[in-house]
C-alpha cells in the first residue's frame, strides 16, 4: 500500500478514508503491516542547514525524541559527490530500523527517509522536516510494508 501526499493536500488521496480516519501509524504492529516507510522530498531548504553537519545531527535528534525513535549508535553525516549530486548523506540507525536522508547543494533539496516497525505519524514527520529546514515545499511517499 502507498500513499502519497504534498503538504498541501491531506496524508491520503481524495479516493481514500479521510486522514483522520486513516492513521497509518495505528496500521503498523502485531497482525499489522511489519514497518512504515516514509519518504519525504523538501523543495527550496535553508542552504545554510542542508549544509551543515551538526544541524544534521540535531534534526536527527529532534526528530528522533518526537516520534519516539530511540537511536542507536550515532548519526554518520558525510559530505561527498560532484556536480548535482554533491551534499551531504545521513543515516542514523533507531532499534526499529533507520532515517536516511540526502541533501544537494546543487538544488537546496533534502530527499529523507524514516523506515521503522515501529508506527509513527508520517504527517508530523513531514511538517517538522520542513520546518526545520526552511523547506518552501515539500511532497511525501508513505507505505506500509508487509
Amino acid at each position: 500500500m502507498s500513499i502519497s501526499a504534498s503538504s498541501e493536500s491531506p496524508l491520503c488521496p481524495p479516493v481514500a478514508p479521510a486522514a483522520a480516519s486513516f492513521p497509518a501509524q495505528d496500521m503498523v504492529g502485531e497482525g499489522k503491516a511489519w514497518g512504515l516507510c516514509t519518504a519525504i522530498d523538501l523543495q527550496e531548504c535553508n542552504p545554510d542547514l542542508i549544509r551543515d553537519a551538526e544541524a544534521i545531527k540535531r534534526y536527527v535528534i529532534e526528530l528522533c525524541d518526537l516520534i519516539g525513535m530511540k537511536r542507536f549508535g550515532e548519526c554518520q553525516v558525510v559530505n561527498f559527490g560532484e556536480g548535482r549530486v554533491a551534499g551531504y548523506s545521513m543515516v542514523q540507525l533507531i532499534s526499529t530500523s533507520l532515517i536516511s536522508g540526502h541533501f544537494a547543494n546543487d538544488t537546496n533539496k533534502a530527499y529523507l527517509d524514516i523506515f521503522s516497525c515501529k508506527g509513527y505519524d508520517p504527517a508530523v514527520v513531514e511538517s517538522f522536516s520542513k520546518a526545520f529546514f526552511g523547506a518552501r515545499w515539500s511532497s511525501t511517499t508513505t507505505t506500509l510494508r508487509y
